[in-house]
């Protein structure tokens, strides 16, 4: 079978001749274990080096992105990866300063504005936020205000392909071989506190802003249909190791009639409405993977959801991932092993089932337990 095929039948619930495999995503060191030399893959790696691009010009800028676009695919084909990633992270903003080799300003410090100074650090290919203006959470009706003007955004955006040229690439490159995922229907509640106590204390908020996003995600579906996507990755983490930031009554009344509406427009134009999100979901698994009528899960992280376990309870649901992100980056080869084969034979005993590493395989993995992983996929699959 090509890779599409094998993907197409596990999301049918047909036998495959392998099991098929995907990577959720590569660090930019792994990923160069694999290519022999630098790979513009990776998280926030990827974000600070677009900021080196746009602050060397234009053309570096182009360069960055060609060469982004072409790791991500040579990887994946070298791989010989069944459902591929060719995009990652980026953060197409031009900084306003730079401080040393690792540190970005964005904005300006010295006038009464929003700014943030961004910094990168090597060993862990994480580039995040150490300082910025103190800006204080704004009131509800400001809150109430924002949204509004999102929601009159969502009304008036009409996207087309063009808006999503380089999945369109990805399609033109790989699309006859390998299955391309989609994207644009991913929803989620702000994570931070004055977003969590809205739910609360002013729901009708959060109600609409919600809304916004399904009226978005109902043309980005048509949209990604239209390309050919098949198979869009969506959701939004709101789970951590003890449960999701907010109750299961808010899930139920805020969440699920949202995702309900995006599933039924992903049915209606032939295609998979995809969720993810870290950590223990099983307080809300009656609505997140059944009375939504979402089609799959990825990002399954055996931690807390065995592929076993959520198929038992939800037999329709197609499940991708099965192997622990920490045990590659913490355990040793013999770790590896064992768990990339409990997620084989689950995947050979279930079906509709795709294996890999659950989330980002993470900078620090050692070399030798990424090639366990591999090796162990090759033969057991």
């Amino acid at each position: 079978m090509l890779p599409r095929e094998r993907v197409a039948a596990a999301f049918e619930h047909l036998p495959t001749d392998r099991i098929p495999i995907y990577q959720a995503g590569f660090s930019s060191q792994v990923a160069s274990y694999v290519l022999g030399r630098e790979a513009y893959v990776g998280g926030g790696i990827q974000q600070y080096r677009e900021a080196c691009a746009l602050w060397d010009g234009p053309q570096a800028h182009a360069e960055f992105i060609e060469r982004s676009f072409d790791d991500a695919c040579e990887l994946c084909e070298k791989l010989d990866l069944d459902l591929v990633r060719t995009i990652y992270w980026r953060r197409n903003i031009m900084p306003t300063r730079r401080v040393d080799e690792h540190t970005f300003v964005y904005g300006n410090p010295d006038d009464d504005e929003e700014w943030e100074v961004w910094r990168f650090d090597p060993p862990t290919e994480t580039y995040g936020m150490v300082e910025r203006r103190a800006a204080p959470e704004p009131a509800y009706e400001q809150m109430r205000e924002d949204v509004e003007r999102i929601y009159q955004s969502s009304e008036q955006y009409q996207p087309t392909p063009a808006d999503y040229s380089d999945y369109q690439r990805s399609f033109v490159r790989m699309g006859d071989r390998r299955a391309i995922p989609g994207t644009g229907v991913a929803i989620s509640i702000p994570r931070e506190r004055n977003w969590l106590e809205a739910t609360v204390l002013h729901p009708e908020i959060v109600a609409r802003y919600l809304d916004a996003i399904v009226i978005r995600t109902r043309k980005n579906v048509r949209v990604m249909e239209e390309i050919g996507l098949r198979y869009l990755f969506g959701g939004g983490d709101f789970a951590g190791n003890h449960g999701p930031f907010y109750s299961p009554r808010v899930f139920h009344e805020l969440m699920l009639p949202r995702l309900q509406q995006i599933s039924q427009a992903c049915e209606a134009s032939g295609v998979y409405h995809m969720f993810a999100s870290d950590g223990d979901l099983w307080p809300v698994a009656d609505d997140l993977f059944g009375a939504s009528g979402v089609h799959a899960f990825y990002e399954v992280d055996r931690e807390f959801m065995q592929f076993r376990d959520v198929r038992t309870r939800f037999p329709h649901l197609r499940l991708l991932g099965g192997i622990r992100s920490q045990v590659l980056h913490l355990g040793s080869p013999a770790d590896v092993v064992a768990e990339t084969r409990t997620a084989v034979e689950d995947a050979h005993a279930l079906g509709g089932c795709i294996v890999g590493c659950s989330n980002q395989i993470v900078a620090g993995t050692p070399e030798e337990n990424f090639w366990a992983m591999m090796e162990t996929l090759d033969r057991y699959r």
